[in-house]
Protein backbone atom coordinates (compact mmCIF):
# COMPACT_ATOMS: atom_id res chain seq x y z
CA UNK A 1 0.00 0.00 0.00
CA UNK A 2 0.78 3.59 -0.50
CA UNK A 3 1.84 5.63 2.78
CA UNK A 4 -0.65 7.32 4.06
CA UNK A 5 -0.16 10.71 6.13
CA UNK A 6 -3.18 12.93 7.58
CA UNK A 7 -2.90 16.42 8.18
CA UNK A 8 -4.45 17.74 11.20
CA UNK A 9 -4.53 21.00 12.97
CA UNK A 10 -7.13 23.86 14.36
CA UNK A 11 -9.28 25.79 12.25
CA UNK A 12 -7.69 28.34 9.82
CA UNK A 13 -3.78 27.06 10.11
CA UNK A 14 -3.35 26.38 6.57
CA UNK A 15 -4.30 22.56 6.27
CA UNK A 16 -6.01 22.78 3.08
CA UNK A 17 -3.36 25.15 1.63
CA UNK A 18 -0.67 22.49 2.55
CA UNK A 19 -2.74 19.45 1.03
CA UNK A 20 -3.23 21.37 -2.09
CA UNK A 21 0.34 22.19 -2.02
CA UNK A 22 1.42 18.90 -1.86
CA UNK A 23 -1.03 17.41 -4.83
CA UNK A 24 -0.03 20.03 -6.83
CA UNK A 25 -3.38 21.16 -7.97
CA UNK A 26 -6.23 23.21 -5.91
CA UNK A 27 -8.71 20.17 -5.15
CA UNK A 28 -9.38 21.59 -1.89
CA UNK A 29 -11.27 25.01 -0.98
CA UNK A 30 -9.63 27.26 0.51
CA UNK A 31 -11.08 30.55 2.48
CA UNK A 32 -9.70 33.29 4.95
CA UNK A 33 -12.78 32.24 7.59
CA UNK A 34 -12.32 29.23 9.79
CA UNK A 35 -14.38 25.84 9.35
CA UNK A 36 -14.16 25.48 5.49
CA UNK A 37 -13.06 21.73 5.20
CA UNK A 38 -16.04 19.53 6.90
CA UNK A 39 -15.21 16.27 5.52
CA UNK A 40 -11.79 14.48 4.48
CA UNK A 41 -10.60 14.46 1.42
CA UNK A 42 -7.51 12.57 0.14
CA UNK A 43 -5.32 13.29 -2.39
CA UNK A 44 -2.33 11.66 -4.47
CA UNK A 45 0.93 13.40 -3.21
CA UNK A 46 4.60 14.03 -3.79
CA UNK A 47 7.62 15.46 -2.47
CA UNK A 48 10.56 15.75 -4.25
CA UNK A 49 9.72 12.30 -6.01
CA UNK A 50 8.41 10.91 -2.35
CA UNK A 51 4.45 9.56 -3.42
CA UNK A 52 2.33 9.26 -0.66
CA UNK A 53 -1.46 9.58 0.00
CA UNK A 54 -2.26 12.65 1.66
CA UNK A 55 -5.47 13.62 4.13
CA UNK A 56 -6.94 16.81 4.70
CA UNK A 57 -8.95 16.76 7.30
CA UNK A 58 -11.70 19.33 9.41
CA UNK A 59 -10.32 21.73 12.04
CA UNK A 60 -9.86 20.41 15.45
CA UNK A 61 -12.79 21.89 17.67
CA UNK A 62 -12.85 21.32 21.19
CA UNK A 63 -16.98 20.54 21.11
CA UNK A 64 -19.52 17.86 21.93
CA UNK A 65 -19.54 14.89 19.77
CA UNK A 66 -23.45 15.75 18.92
CA UNK A 67 -22.70 19.50 17.48
CA UNK A 68 -21.18 19.91 14.09
CA UNK A 69 -17.61 20.42 14.76
CA UNK A 70 -18.00 17.86 16.97
CA UNK A 71 -18.76 14.68 14.20
CA UNK A 72 -16.10 16.70 12.25
CA UNK A 73 -14.02 16.06 15.01
CA UNK A 74 -15.07 12.49 15.35
CA UNK A 75 -14.09 12.07 11.57
CA UNK A 76 -11.03 13.64 12.44
CA UNK A 77 -9.62 11.09 14.42
CA UNK A 78 -11.05 8.08 12.69
CA UNK A 79 -8.70 9.32 9.82
CA UNK A 80 -6.03 8.50 12.01
CA UNK A 81 -6.59 5.05 11.78
CA UNK A 82 -4.50 2.92 10.10
CA UNK A 83 -2.19 5.68 8.83
CA UNK A 84 1.60 5.91 8.54
CA UNK A 85 2.19 9.76 10.07
CA UNK A 86 0.55 12.63 10.54
CA UNK A 87 1.60 16.34 9.72
CA UNK A 88 0.33 18.66 13.02
CA UNK A 89 0.07 22.20 11.42
CA UNK A 90 -0.05 24.97 13.83
CA UNK A 91 0.28 28.64 12.53
CA UNK A 92 3.94 30.04 13.31
CA UNK A 93 2.62 33.87 13.07
CA UNK A 94 -0.43 33.38 15.67
CA UNK A 95 1.61 31.11 18.20
CA UNK A 96 0.75 28.25 20.09
CA UNK A 97 -3.27 28.13 21.88
CA UNK A 98 -4.99 26.34 24.21
CA UNK A 99 -6.12 24.03 21.35
CA UNK A 100 -2.76 23.41 19.39
CA UNK A 101 -1.77 22.12 23.13
CA UNK A 102 -4.73 19.72 23.92
CA UNK A 103 -4.25 18.36 20.27
CA UNK A 104 -0.40 17.93 21.07
CA UNK A 105 -1.66 16.02 24.03
CA UNK A 106 -4.18 13.72 22.05
CA UNK A 107 -0.77 13.41 19.40
CA UNK A 108 0.93 11.66 22.11
CA UNK A 109 -0.94 9.57 23.15
CA UNK A 110 -1.60 8.30 19.89
CA UNK A 111 0.92 5.59 17.90
CA UNK A 112 1.01 7.27 14.76
CA UNK A 113 4.22 9.13 13.75
CA UNK A 114 4.01 13.03 13.92
CA UNK A 115 5.49 15.70 11.96
CA UNK A 116 5.25 18.89 13.65
CA UNK A 117 4.73 21.64 10.86
CA UNK A 118 5.11 25.63 11.49
CA UNK A 119 2.88 26.93 8.83
CA UNK A 120 3.10 30.68 7.54
CA UNK A 121 6.54 30.69 9.11
CA UNK A 122 7.56 32.68 5.80
CA UNK A 123 9.42 36.52 7.22
CA UNK A 124 10.23 37.54 11.00
CA UNK A 125 6.57 37.39 11.70
CA UNK A 126 6.62 33.69 12.00
CA UNK A 127 10.01 33.05 13.78
CA UNK A 128 9.09 33.77 16.93
CA UNK A 129 6.32 30.50 16.84
CA UNK A 130 8.37 28.13 15.43
CA UNK A 131 10.79 28.44 18.38
CA UNK A 132 7.39 28.11 20.83
CA UNK A 133 6.39 25.20 19.00
CA UNK A 134 9.56 23.09 20.31
CA UNK A 135 7.30 23.35 23.74
CA UNK A 136 5.14 20.95 22.19
CA UNK A 137 7.27 17.90 22.60
CA UNK A 138 7.12 16.20 18.98
CA UNK A 139 10.30 17.21 18.05
CA UNK A 140 11.52 20.11 15.87
CA UNK A 141 9.51 21.41 13.78
CA UNK A 142 9.30 21.90 9.77
CA UNK A 143 9.17 25.74 9.26
CA UNK A 144 7.73 26.42 5.84
CA UNK A 145 5.21 28.58 4.11
CA UNK A 146 2.03 26.13 2.17
CA UNK A 147 1.00 29.07 0.41
CA UNK A 148 4.13 29.91 -1.45
CA UNK A 149 6.32 26.72 -1.58
CA UNK A 150 8.98 27.42 0.93
CA UNK A 151 10.44 24.46 3.01
CA UNK A 152 9.16 21.56 0.96
CA UNK A 153 12.86 20.32 1.20
CA UNK A 154 12.64 20.28 4.94
CA UNK A 155 9.55 18.82 4.58
CA UNK A 156 11.06 15.85 2.58
CA UNK A 157 13.75 15.66 4.91
CA UNK A 158 10.88 15.13 8.24
CA UNK A 159 9.01 12.37 6.19
CA UNK A 160 11.45 10.24 4.70
CA UNK A 161 12.71 8.19 7.68
CA UNK A 162 9.08 7.55 8.19
CA UNK A 163 7.57 6.32 5.28
CA UNK A 164 10.60 6.35 3.04
CA UNK A 165 10.96 2.70 2.93
CA UNK A 166 7.14 1.79 2.40
CA UNK A 167 7.18 4.65 -0.53
CA UNK A 168 10.32 2.47 -1.79
CA UNK A 169 8.45 -0.33 -1.72
CA UNK A 170 5.06 0.47 -3.17
CA UNK A 171 7.08 2.09 -6.58
CA UNK A 172 8.38 -1.33 -6.67
CA UNK A 173 5.29 -3.26 -6.51
CA UNK A 174 3.74 -0.49 -9.30
CA UNK A 175 6.49 -1.22 -11.86
CA UNK A 176 6.43 -5.13 -11.50
CA UNK A 177 2.31 -4.69 -12.11
CA UNK A 178 3.17 -2.44 -15.05
CA UNK A 179 5.44 -5.15 -16.52
CA UNK A 180 3.07 -7.79 -16.41
CA UNK A 181 -0.35 -5.52 -17.95
CA UNK A 182 2.19 -4.76 -20.43
CA UNK A 183 1.36 -7.04 -23.10
CA UNK A 184 -2.24 -6.80 -21.98
CA UNK A 185 -5.08 -4.60 -23.26
CA UNK A 186 -5.67 -1.77 -20.48
CA UNK A 187 -8.77 -2.81 -18.95
CA UNK A 188 -11.84 -0.91 -18.08
CA UNK A 189 -10.73 1.64 -15.13
CA UNK A 190 -13.27 2.60 -12.18
CA UNK A 191 -16.24 3.56 -12.66
CA UNK A 192 -16.65 7.25 -11.81
CA UNK A 193 -20.31 7.74 -10.10
CA UNK A 194 -20.96 11.02 -8.95
CA UNK A 195 -23.94 11.63 -6.35
CA UNK A 196 -25.68 15.02 -7.48
CA UNK A 197 -28.96 16.72 -6.11
CA UNK A 198 -30.26 19.86 -4.00
CA UNK A 199 -29.30 19.88 -0.25
CA UNK A 200 -30.39 17.56 2.34
CA UNK A 201 -31.41 14.50 -0.27
CA UNK A 202 -29.29 12.00 1.22
CA UNK A 203 -26.32 12.31 -0.72
CA UNK A 204 -23.65 11.53 1.87
CA UNK A 205 -25.74 9.46 3.85
CA UNK A 206 -26.09 7.18 0.40
CA UNK A 207 -22.77 6.75 0.05
CA UNK A 208 -21.69 5.91 3.87
CA UNK A 209 -24.44 3.09 3.55
CA UNK A 210 -22.66 1.68 0.21
CA UNK A 211 -19.44 2.06 2.51
CA UNK A 212 -20.98 0.23 5.50
CA UNK A 213 -19.23 3.16 7.78
CA UNK A 214 -19.65 6.58 8.37
CA UNK A 215 -16.91 8.21 6.21
CA UNK A 216 -18.67 11.12 5.47
CA UNK A 217 -20.32 13.45 7.74
CA UNK A 218 -24.17 13.87 8.00
CA UNK A 219 -26.77 15.20 10.07
CA UNK A 220 -30.27 17.24 10.15
CA UNK A 221 -28.08 20.11 9.01
CA UNK A 222 -28.42 21.10 5.10
CA UNK A 223 -25.60 21.90 3.05
CA UNK A 224 -23.08 20.13 5.38
CA UNK A 225 -20.95 19.25 1.98
CA UNK A 226 -18.98 21.40 0.80
CA UNK A 227 -16.36 19.87 -0.64
CA UNK A 228 -16.69 17.06 -3.59
CA UNK A 229 -15.10 13.91 -2.15
CA UNK A 230 -14.14 11.11 -3.97
CA UNK A 231 -14.01 7.84 -2.95
CA UNK A 232 -12.27 4.63 -4.00
CA UNK A 233 -14.30 1.63 -3.03
CA UNK A 234 -14.93 -2.28 -4.03
CA UNK A 235 -18.36 -3.46 -4.96
CA UNK A 236 -19.04 -7.17 -4.78
CA UNK A 237 -21.93 -7.48 -7.65
CA UNK A 238 -24.52 -9.92 -6.33
CA UNK A 239 -25.60 -10.80 -9.58
CA UNK A 240 -22.61 -12.52 -10.60
CA UNK A 241 -21.88 -15.80 -9.75
CA UNK A 242 -18.83 -16.85 -7.98
CA UNK A 243 -17.59 -18.91 -10.69
CA UNK A 244 -18.92 -16.64 -13.36
CA UNK A 245 -16.85 -14.93 -15.79
CA UNK A 246 -16.31 -12.27 -13.67
CA UNK A 247 -14.81 -13.79 -10.33
CA UNK A 248 -16.11 -13.31 -7.71
CA UNK A 249 -17.87 -9.96 -8.83
CA UNK A 250 -15.61 -7.88 -7.23
CA UNK A 251 -16.00 -4.53 -9.11
CA UNK A 252 -14.17 -1.50 -9.09
CA UNK A 253 -15.93 2.49 -8.06
CA UNK A 254 -14.92 5.96 -7.32
CA UNK A 255 -17.71 7.86 -5.45
CA UNK A 256 -17.88 11.41 -5.86
CA UNK A 257 -20.11 13.03 -2.85
CA UNK A 258 -21.03 16.38 -4.14
CA UNK A 259 -22.29 19.64 -2.38
CA UNK A 260 -26.12 20.73 -2.22
CA UNK A 261 -27.05 22.38 -5.06
CA UNK A 262 -29.90 25.14 -4.50
CA UNK A 263 -31.17 27.65 -7.06
CA UNK A 264 -28.49 29.80 -8.11
CA UNK A 265 -30.66 33.23 -7.03
CA UNK A 266 -30.51 31.32 -3.51
CA UNK A 267 -26.51 31.08 -3.60
CA UNK A 268 -25.34 34.42 -2.14
CA UNK A 269 -22.44 33.35 0.34
CA UNK A 270 -18.67 33.08 -1.61
CA UNK A 271 -18.34 29.62 0.34
CA UNK A 272 -21.49 28.08 -1.26
CA UNK A 273 -20.52 29.62 -4.77
CA UNK A 274 -16.92 27.33 -4.49
CA UNK A 275 -19.09 24.39 -3.08
CA UNK A 276 -21.46 24.69 -6.11
CA UNK A 277 -18.19 25.35 -8.66
CA UNK A 278 -16.65 22.54 -7.42
CA UNK A 279 -19.71 20.20 -7.53
CA UNK A 280 -20.01 21.20 -11.02
CA UNK A 281 -16.38 20.24 -11.63
CA UNK A 282 -17.02 16.92 -9.87
CA UNK A 283 -19.95 16.23 -12.99
CA UNK A 284 -17.15 16.75 -15.38
CA UNK A 285 -14.97 14.40 -13.85
CA UNK A 286 -17.73 11.72 -13.44
CA UNK A 287 -19.08 8.92 -16.41
CA UNK A 288 -22.13 8.53 -14.57
CA UNK A 289 -23.87 10.60 -12.75
CA UNK A 290 -27.37 9.75 -9.96
CA UNK A 291 -29.43 12.62 -9.81
CA UNK A 292 -30.75 12.02 -5.82
CA UNK A 293 -34.34 13.44 -5.11
CA UNK A 294 -36.35 14.00 -1.81
CA UNK A 295 -39.26 11.53 -2.34
CA UNK A 296 -40.99 13.71 0.76
CA UNK A 297 -40.56 16.66 -1.53
CA UNK A 298 -40.96 15.38 -5.20
CA UNK A 299 -39.42 16.70 -8.30
CA UNK A 300 -38.76 20.52 -8.84
CA UNK A 301 -37.61 22.63 -10.87
CA UNK A 302 -34.05 23.04 -9.56
CA UNK A 303 -33.81 19.19 -10.01
CA UNK A 304 -34.66 19.71 -13.64
CA UNK A 305 -32.06 21.95 -14.42
CA UNK A 306 -29.30 19.54 -12.78
CA UNK A 307 -30.26 17.22 -14.75
CA UNK A 308 -30.34 19.40 -17.84
CA UNK A 309 -26.70 20.92 -16.87
CA UNK A 310 -25.34 16.94 -16.21
CA UNK A 311 -26.58 16.05 -19.89
CA UNK A 312 -25.37 19.05 -21.57
CA UNK A 313 -21.92 17.80 -19.91
CA UNK A 314 -22.32 14.84 -21.56
CA UNK A 315 -22.39 12.54 -19.05
CA UNK A 316 -24.79 9.17 -18.10
CA UNK A 317 -27.57 10.43 -16.29
CA UNK A 318 -29.73 8.35 -14.21
CA UNK A 319 -31.97 9.60 -11.07
CA UNK A 320 -32.45 7.89 -7.92
CA UNK A 321 -35.66 8.52 -5.55
CA UNK A 322 -34.12 8.48 -2.16
CA UNK A 323 -36.20 8.23 1.58
CA UNK A 324 -38.51 5.55 0.01
CA UNK A 325 -38.71 4.17 3.33
CA UNK A 326 -41.15 6.70 4.09
CA UNK A 327 -42.18 8.12 1.24
CA UNK A 328 -46.48 9.06 1.28
CA UNK A 329 -46.06 8.97 5.12
CA UNK A 330 -46.99 12.82 5.56
CA UNK A 331 -49.21 12.87 2.36
CA UNK A 332 -52.73 10.93 1.00
CA UNK A 333 -50.05 10.04 -1.87
CA UNK A 334 -49.24 6.38 -2.19
CA UNK A 335 -45.18 5.94 -3.40
CA UNK A 336 -46.30 4.13 -6.20
CA UNK A 337 -48.41 7.53 -7.20
CA UNK A 338 -44.83 9.83 -6.43
CA UNK A 339 -42.71 7.28 -8.74
CA UNK A 340 -45.30 7.52 -11.26
CA UNK A 341 -45.85 10.64 -10.99
CA UNK A 342 -42.02 11.92 -10.84
CA UNK A 343 -41.36 9.47 -13.94
CA UNK A 344 -44.42 11.54 -16.29
CA UNK A 345 -42.66 14.44 -14.96
CA UNK A 346 -39.00 13.77 -16.01
CA UNK A 347 -40.59 12.26 -19.47
CA UNK A 348 -42.18 16.37 -19.93
CA UNK A 349 -38.79 18.28 -18.16
CA UNK A 350 -36.10 15.98 -20.00
CA UNK A 351 -37.51 15.98 -23.86
CA UNK A 352 -34.08 15.38 -24.62
CA UNK A 353 -32.97 12.03 -23.11
CA UNK A 354 -36.01 9.72 -23.35
CA UNK A 355 -35.66 6.55 -20.78
CA UNK A 356 -33.61 7.95 -18.30
CA UNK A 357 -33.33 5.55 -15.81
CA UNK A 358 -35.53 5.74 -13.01
CA UNK A 359 -35.10 4.32 -8.97
CA UNK A 360 -36.78 4.14 -5.94
CA UNK A 361 -33.73 3.62 -2.93
CA UNK A 362 -33.36 4.18 0.73
CA UNK A 363 -29.93 5.17 1.93
CA UNK A 364 -31.05 5.01 5.30
CA UNK A 365 -31.77 1.20 4.88
CA UNK A 366 -29.61 0.41 1.62
CA UNK A 367 -33.18 -0.62 -0.51
CA UNK A 368 -32.08 -0.23 -4.28
CA UNK A 369 -28.79 0.31 -4.04
CA UNK A 370 -27.53 -2.67 -5.74
CA UNK A 371 -29.86 -2.47 -8.43
CA UNK A 372 -28.83 0.67 -8.93
CA UNK A 373 -25.45 0.26 -9.03
CA UNK A 374 -25.66 -2.77 -11.73
CA UNK A 375 -27.49 -0.57 -13.81
CA UNK A 376 -25.00 2.41 -13.86
CA UNK A 377 -22.27 0.09 -15.13
CA UNK A 378 -24.80 -0.73 -17.87
CA UNK A 379 -25.63 2.63 -18.96
CA UNK A 380 -21.66 3.46 -18.72
CA UNK A 381 -20.96 0.14 -21.47
CA UNK A 382 -23.64 2.36 -23.46
CA UNK A 383 -22.01 5.69 -23.05
CA UNK A 384 -18.29 4.21 -23.77
CA UNK A 385 -19.79 1.85 -27.22
CA UNK A 386 -18.50 2.26 -30.57
CA UNK A 387 -21.01 1.03 -33.45
CA UNK A 388 -19.33 -0.58 -36.07
CA UNK A 389 -19.17 1.25 -39.38
CA UNK A 390 -20.48 -1.03 -41.34
CA UNK A 391 -23.83 -1.14 -39.01
CA UNK A 392 -23.80 2.29 -38.54
CA UNK A 393 -24.09 2.90 -42.56
CA UNK A 394 -26.81 0.07 -42.81
CA UNK A 395 -28.95 2.00 -40.39
CA UNK A 396 -28.66 5.03 -41.90
CA UNK A 397 -29.44 4.16 -45.08
CA UNK A 398 -32.43 2.38 -43.51
CA UNK A 399 -33.25 5.54 -41.72
CA UNK A 400 -33.10 7.38 -44.88
CA UNK A 401 -35.45 4.95 -46.86
CA UNK A 402 -37.95 5.37 -44.07
CA UNK A 403 -38.07 8.59 -43.86
CA UNK A 404 -36.25 10.37 -46.78
CA UNK A 405 -34.92 13.77 -46.33
CA UNK A 406 -36.66 16.87 -46.98
CA UNK A 407 -36.84 18.86 -50.55
CA UNK A 408 -36.94 22.39 -49.35
CA UNK A 409 -37.60 24.69 -52.85
CA UNK A 410 -37.80 21.09 -55.03
CA UNK A 411 -34.04 20.78 -54.05
CA UNK A 412 -33.52 17.60 -52.26
CA UNK A 413 -30.98 17.32 -49.25
CA UNK A 414 -28.47 14.81 -49.80
CA UNK A 415 -27.17 13.04 -47.22
CA UNK A 416 -24.11 10.54 -48.04
CA UNK A 417 -23.04 9.06 -45.22
CA UNK A 418 -22.12 8.40 -41.06
CA UNK A 419 -19.48 7.92 -38.63
CA UNK A 420 -18.96 7.66 -35.30
CA UNK A 421 -16.33 10.25 -34.50
CA UNK A 422 -15.86 9.30 -30.36
CA UNK A 423 -17.37 7.80 -27.28
CA UNK A 424 -17.79 8.86 -23.85
CA UNK A 425 -20.57 10.80 -24.86
CA UNK A 426 -21.07 9.06 -28.34
CA UNK A 427 -20.53 11.51 -31.67
CA UNK A 428 -21.98 11.35 -35.08
CA UNK A 429 -20.71 13.12 -38.07
CA UNK A 430 -23.23 13.31 -41.07
CA UNK A 431 -21.59 14.47 -44.14
CA UNK A 432 -24.08 15.77 -46.73
CA UNK A 433 -24.97 18.67 -49.45
CA UNK A 434 -27.56 21.46 -48.17
CA UNK A 435 -27.14 20.72 -44.88
CA UNK A 436 -28.04 23.85 -43.53
CA UNK A 437 -31.48 23.89 -44.92
CA UNK A 438 -32.13 20.63 -43.15
CA UNK A 439 -35.38 20.90 -40.60
CA UNK A 440 -34.58 20.50 -37.06
CA UNK A 441 -37.17 17.80 -36.58
CA UNK A 442 -35.52 15.69 -39.22
CA UNK A 443 -32.56 16.06 -36.83
CA UNK A 444 -34.17 14.92 -34.04
CA UNK A 445 -35.59 12.28 -36.02
CA UNK A 446 -31.87 10.93 -36.73
CA UNK A 447 -30.81 11.56 -33.23
CA UNK A 448 -34.25 9.25 -31.80
CA UNK A 449 -32.99 6.71 -34.08
CA UNK A 450 -29.75 6.63 -32.79
CA UNK A 451 -30.55 6.07 -29.77
CA UNK A 452 -33.43 3.54 -30.53
CA UNK A 453 -31.79 1.27 -32.52
CA UNK A 454 -28.01 1.04 -31.86
CA UNK A 455 -28.58 0.92 -27.66
CA UNK A 456 -28.17 4.69 -26.91
CA UNK A 457 -31.66 5.29 -25.27
CA UNK A 458 -30.60 6.84 -22.07
CA UNK A 459 -27.31 8.75 -22.52
CA UNK A 460 -26.73 12.46 -24.87
CA UNK A 461 -25.71 11.56 -28.15
CA UNK A 462 -23.93 14.03 -29.94
CA UNK A 463 -24.44 14.69 -34.19
CA UNK A 464 -22.56 16.97 -35.95
CA UNK A 465 -23.81 18.04 -39.39
CA UNK A 466 -20.83 18.73 -42.26
CA UNK A 467 -21.02 20.38 -45.40
CA UNK A 468 -18.27 20.10 -48.00
CA UNK A 469 -16.35 23.58 -48.89
CA UNK A 470 -17.12 25.39 -51.40
CA UNK A 471 -14.54 26.01 -53.85
CA UNK A 472 -15.71 28.90 -55.37
CA UNK A 473 -15.49 31.09 -52.23
CA UNK A 474 -13.15 33.02 -51.22
CA UNK A 475 -11.97 30.88 -49.07
CA UNK A 476 -11.69 27.70 -50.84
CA UNK A 477 -9.80 24.97 -49.13
CA UNK A 478 -10.12 22.57 -52.25
CA UNK A 479 -12.78 20.12 -53.27
CA UNK A 480 -13.19 16.88 -50.55
CA UNK A 481 -12.87 18.72 -47.67
CA UNK A 482 -15.32 19.24 -44.60
CA UNK A 483 -16.10 22.01 -42.21
CA UNK A 484 -18.59 23.62 -40.07
CA UNK A 485 -22.27 21.95 -39.25
CA UNK A 486 -23.86 22.03 -36.45
CA UNK A 487 -24.44 19.98 -33.35
CA UNK A 488 -27.02 18.21 -31.31
CA UNK A 489 -27.51 16.93 -28.34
Amino acid sequence: MKPTIVIIGRPNVGKSTLFNRLVGKKLALVDDQPGVTRDRREGDAEVAGLEFNVVDTAGWEDEDAQTLPGRMRLQTEASLEGADAAMFVIDARAGLTPLDNEIARYLRGSNVPIVLVANKAEGAAGESGVLESYSLGLGEPVALSAEHGEGVADLFGALWPIIGDKAEAWEQQVEMAKLAIEDEDAPLGPLKLAIVGRPNAGKSTLINQLLGEDRLLTGPEAGITRDSIAIDWEWRDPRVAADGEDGDGVRQIRLIDTAGMRKKRNVTEKLEKLSVADARRAVDFAEVVVLLLDATKGLEHQDLKIASMVLEEGRALMIAINKWDIAGQNTAETPSGIFNGIKAALGDGLAQVRGVPLFAVSAKTGKGLDTMLGAAFEIRASWSKRVPTAALNRWFDDAMEANPPPAPGGRRIKLRYITQAGTRPPRFVIFGTRLDALPKSYERYLVNGIRAKLGFEAVPVRVVLKSPKNPYNANRGGGGNYSGGSEKA
